[in-house]
């Protein structure tokens, strides 16, 4: 698509938008922003996200964080309106193959780690996208033999079409999202998409164990590899006792690996066979990927203090994420839980935290239209003592003067973070600068 001379509206003015409106200008696009809450200073002029302020531009970029099944924007397409998605833009000028991962948890994880052990093994690469750098603001600096390696959310992939990866990776699918994408089938689908649009020749790496993942495979022309911790697969990487193998070569043991959890078993392993698919030596795989500490706000250890452990994974913005994280740290628990609530139930915590958990202290803004805090309190009643926190800092100042020597207090609060902050790492940087300052 040649946007020179076009008339371009970007709709979402965060990190994805400012670049994507960059990205436009270079390419000689006459640019309008578009956002629910305009900003005093931007730069250009930013009207309110209203249907009357669209007017006829040649096209409309989202944002991530915009749904592509607006009204307004299905009315905007009835009119013969080009309506994209940010990596959609950026897919027209990027140069160099890509790499996609998506799926409901681990995404972050597997993609720093996927970059990590391709530069260790000599393979030239560059991330982005959901792990924190727009895909439009990555353009500049890609290069024709340079793989592009792309964290990838239900939000980017929804409205993709010309976007396509030459290697595509789903790590699980479990319900997420469902305020954005109304019902699991819907989510599924979007994740869907990134198998859709691939083509012969391309790969796409797919969770074995998991039946959603499974049905995949039949909607891509891509070459199907597999991952799997529990069975041995028809072609892929697979656990075998304590020793991981792609097909029937060993590459690294299970006590190699320095993430936490049973679950970052199968991030290496699906790393492990992207890596191998753009070229990195399998003998040299394992040796990277054992080098590989994490990242911020994964399970990640704050501090010890007084004999209690605090642990921040903000990025745990499903309940499933968070039950991860309940799995993978043994002891005593208070749960700092809440936020902006995604219509998913709470319910699945109450065996575990019936069984660990200390108190579940909730937090958010209870003036939020989607606050989880109501939600959280009748799915857990009973199973765990409720205490009402609604802030961080609340919550570390109580764990902080009942917690006793040997328990653990975690930040995984299952919910989104926009409530109270512009994104899970900042709620996880404020709780790291809270826990430190302990005393």
């Amino acid at each position: 698509m040649d946007f020179s001379g076009k008339q371009v509206l970007v709709m979402g003015v965060a990190r994805s938008g400012m670049a994507a409106i960059e990205l436009l200008r270079k390419h000689g696009a006459h640019v309008r922003a578009m956002d629910e809450k305009p900003p005093s200073e931007f730069g250009i002029p930013v009207v309110a996200q209203a249907e009357e302020n669209i007017g006829n531009p040649d096209a409309i970029v989202l944002s991530p964080g915009v749904p592509y099944d607006l009204p307004m924007l299905e009315r905007a397409r009835g009119r013969g309106i080009a309506v994209i998605g940010e990596v959609e833009l950026a897919s027209y000028f990027l140069k160099g193959p890509v790499i996609g991962i998506t799926g409901t948890n681990g995404k972050t994880t597997t993609t720093a780690l996927t970059a990590h052990v391709l530069k260790a093994c000599g393979v030239a690469c560059q991330a982005g996208g959901n792990i924190g750098t727009a895909v439009t603001s990555i353009v500049e600096g890609s290069q024709k033999d340079r793989w592009n390696v792309l964290e990838l959310s239900s939000f980017q992939l929804e409205s993709i079409r010309h976007f396509r990866a030459a290697i595509g990776a789903c790590l699980n699918v479990t319900p997420n999202h469902l305020d954005r994408h109304h019902s699991f089938e819907d989510y599924a689908a979007a994740k869907a998409r990134l198998f859709e649009t691939q083509q012969e020749g391309d790969r796409a790496i797919l969770n074995y164990d998991d039946a959603t993942c499974v049905g995949f495979a039949a909607r891509t022309k891509a070459d199907v590899f597999w991952f799997s911790a529990r069975q041995r697969p028809p072609v892929g990487v697979w656990l075998d006792g304590e020793e991981l193998r792609f097909d029937n070569r060993a590459f690294m043991r299970v006590s190699d690996i320095k993430l936490r959890g049973r679950h970052n078993v199968e991030n290496v392993m699906a790393a492990a066979a992207i890596a191998a698919l753009a070229g990195a030596n399998l003998d040299e795989i394992g040796a990277a990927a054992a080098s590989f500490a994490g990242v911020e706000h994964r399970i990640e250890f704050v501090r010890e203090l007084n004999g209690v452990q605090y642990f921040n994974d903000s990025k745990a913005t499903s309940v499933d994420a968070t039950l991860k994280a309940i799995e993978t740290l043994p002891g005593a628990l208070w749960l700092i839980l809440g936020g902006r609530h995604k219509d998913s139930p709470y319910t699945p915590l109450r065996k575990p935290l019936s069984e660990r958990g200390r108190a579940v202290l909730v937090i958010g803004d209870e003036r939020d239209s989607k606050a989880a805090a109501p939600e959280i309190r009748k799915d857990l009643k009973g199973a765990v003592e409720l205490v009402d926190c609604g802030t961080v800092e609340r919550a570390v100042d109580y764990a902080r003067r009942h917690a006793r020597k040997g328990d653990l207090v975690l930040l995984a609060p299952a919910c989104a973070s926009w409530d109270q902050f512009k994104d899970y790492e900042e709620r996880g940087r404020t709780f790291k600068q809270i826990v430190t300052e302990l005393f």
